[in-house]
């Protein structure tokens, strides 16, 4: 427990409410910039229940919901060792979502979780935790940097047949 909220880490049992805050927090990010056509699909896809069972189900891979006044604010997901969307090695911790559900924002969630992520990779002997973030998300970029993150490179993102670029970010513990 925090003053910023409560952390929970979550299982398998959890996917519905993942579900539901996944579909949330991303329509409330990127629903903005791309056309509903291509965010149903890419919603229905991502976010499937047996995709997210799987995910859930990976021993590489941890969430934890972040709880402030007894209602769920966000989560947090991460990855290590095969479970990590690019080959970042053996010493790094992916932080692959921080999703904080739109009432809950700009209240400090985002950094304990960053804060949550370091003291896991570190615990865990990983020298560098990373991320991606999309290059037109302005306020997660400089966030990110704020926090120490630099950028290492990109990969591309498809959201449906558009090629979006995702920058990848890196700090060294």
């Amino acid at each position: 427990m925090t003053e910023k909220g409560k952390l929970k880490r979550i299982g398998v049992k959890d996917w519905q409410q993942l579900q539901q805050i996944s579909i949330e927090t991303y329509t409330d990010t990127f629903g903005p910039y791309n056309p509903p056509e291509i965010m149903d699909d890419f919603l229905t896809t991502a976010y499937e229940s047996k995709k997210l069972q799987r995910e859930l189900a990976n021993p590489d891979s941890r969430f934890y919901f972040i709880e402030l006044n007894d209602e769920v604010a966000g989560y947090l997901k991460l990855n290590v060792n095969d479970a990590q969307s690019e080959k970042m090695g053996p010493d790094s911790l992916e932080v692959e979502r921080i999703y904080i559900r739109p009432a809950f924002k700009h209240q400090g969630l985002g950094t304990y979780l960053i804060q949550v992520a370091e003291k896991l990779a570190a615990e865990n002997h990983k020298a560098k935790i990373w991320l991606g973030v999309w290059e037109h998300n302005e306020p997660a970029k400089q966030f990110y940097e704020k926090l120490g993150f630099k950028r290492i490179g990109q990969h591309s993102f498809f959201m449906g047949d558009d090629e979006q670029t995702d920058f990848l970010m890196q700090k060294v513990l």
